[in-house]
C-alpha cells in the first residue's frame, strides 16, 4: 500500500500535538479521519507508530525514524507549489515566435521591449524570415505561435485575425501617385520588388500577378531584392517604384526618405494578418504572454491604418 501525503500530514500533526484530537483540530479534520489515516500508514509500513498511554499517544521508535522523512516530503511538496506559483508570477523559459519579414517590420523592437519589460525572465526568439519556413516550423511544433497572412492553409490551427492592411504604390515621382494605380499601369511600371528568394511562394506577389494577368499584362519587375527596406531605398532614387503595405510605411515612417509618397491600387488590395498556433499543443505561460503582446501591437496598428494615418499623406513629397 502506497504512503500518501495526506497520511504523512496526519502523522506529523499527531506526532507534534500528542493526540488524534489535537491533530484533527490543527488540520481541520474530524478526529476519526486522522486516526484512520495514521492506521492506514501503519498498515502500509507494517509498523506501529503510536502507543496509547492514558489519554495520550507515545511515538514509537519507528515514528521517530519516519519523522525526518515525513518532514522532508511535505517540505518538498510545499516548495514545488511555490515554484509553480513563481512561474505564474514571473514567467521564465524560451518562447520561439514566428515572424515573416513583413511581420517583423510590424512588430520589430517594440514586441521585444514589451516582453522584456513585462516578463524579464523570458527569453525570446523571433524566427523568420519568410512565411513558408515559418509555417513549416509551426506545423512541426518547432514554434509555439506565429504571425501569418490569411488565408492560412492549416484547418486545424487556432487563428486570431489582428490586422487588415492595404497594399499601396510608392514612388519618388509625385506624378505617379496623383491617382490610384490600375493593373495596367502596374504592368507598364518600372518596379523594384522584395522577396526575390521566395517570389514563387510570396502571397503578395501572387495577388499582384493575378491582377495584372487579368488585364492581359505581365508583372515583370526590373529590380528584385530581398528586403522591403532596400526596395524603398531604391524607390527613393527615382529609378523604380515599389509596392508595399501601409502598415510598413507607418512603422518605417521615421526612416523613410522624405521624397517618397504613395497612392492606393485600383481596385484596392487588402490582406489580413493573424496570430496562429496549433490547438493540439497547449501554449506555455510564456507563449500565451507573447501571443497577447503581439496581438495587442498588431491590433493597435490596425486602428491606426483604419483612421487613415499610416504614413505621410499620399500624393505629397513632404
Amino acid at each position: 500500500m502506497a504512503t500518501t501525503l495526506h497520511q504523512l500530514r496526519c502523522f506529523q500533526a499527531t506526532l507534534e500535538h500528542g493526540s488524534f484530537t489535537a491533530a484533527a483540530a490543527t488540520l481541520g479534520y474530524a478526529q476519526p479521519s486522522v486516526s484512520e489515516q495514521v492506521r492506514l500508514l501503519e498498515q502500509g509500513l507494517g509498523m506501529v507508530l503510536f502507543r496509547r498511554v492514558g489519554r495520550g499517544l507515545v511515538p514509537t521508535e519507528a515514528a521517530w525514524a519516519l519523522q525526518p522523512h515525513a518532514v522532508a516530503a511535505l517540505a518538498a511538496v510545499e516548495e514545488g507549489a511555490r515554484a509553480v506559483a513563481s512561474v505564474q508570477k514571473a514567467l521564465t523559459g524560451t518562447v520561439r515566435f514566428g515572424v515573416f519579414h513583413t511581420a517583423r517590420l510590424y512588430l520589430g523592437s517594440e514586441l521585444v521591449a514589451d516582453v522584456l519589460e513585462r516578463h524579464p525572465g523570458l527569453r525570446l526568439e523571433l524566427i523568420g524570415p519568410h512565411s513558408v519556413p515559418v509555417l513549416d516550423q509551426l506545423r512541426r511544433g518547432l514554434l509555439e505561435a506565429a504571425v501569418v497572412a490569411l488565408p492560412f492553409g492549416d484547418q486545424d490551427a487556432t487563428v486570431r485575425p489582428v490586422l487588415r492592411d492595404e497594399l499601396v504604390y510608392v514612388s519618388a515621382d509625385p506624378a505617379r501617385v496623383r491617382a490610384s494605380v490600375t493593373p495596367s499601369e502596374l504592368a507598364a511600371a518600372q518596379l523594384v520588388l522584395p522577396d526575390v528568394s521566395r517570389r514563387e511562394e510570396d502571397s503578395t506577389r501572387q495577388q499582384l500577378m493575378a491582377r495584372v494577368q487579368a488585364v492581359g499584362g505581365r508583372l515583370h519587375p526590373r529590380i528584385e531584392v530581398e528586403e522591403t527596406e532596400t526596395a524603398l531605398d531604391v524607390a527613393a532614387t527615382g529609378l523604380a517604384d515599389t509596392i508595399t503595405w501601409r502598415g510598413v510605411l507607418h512603422r518605417l515612417a521615421g526612416r523613410l526618405p522624405a521624397m517618397l509618397a504613395w497612392a492606393p491600387l485600383s481596385p484596392p488590395l487588402y490582406e489580413t494578418f493573424a496570430v496562429v498556433h496549433r490547438p493540439d499543443a497547449e501554449l506555455s505561460p510564456g507563449g500565451r504572454a507573447v501571443v497577447e503582446l503581439a496581438a495587442a501591437r498588431m491590433t493597435q496598428l490596425d486602428a491606426v491604418i483604419r483612421r487613415g494615418s499610416a504614413c505621410r499623406p499620399r500624393h505629397t513629397a513632404g
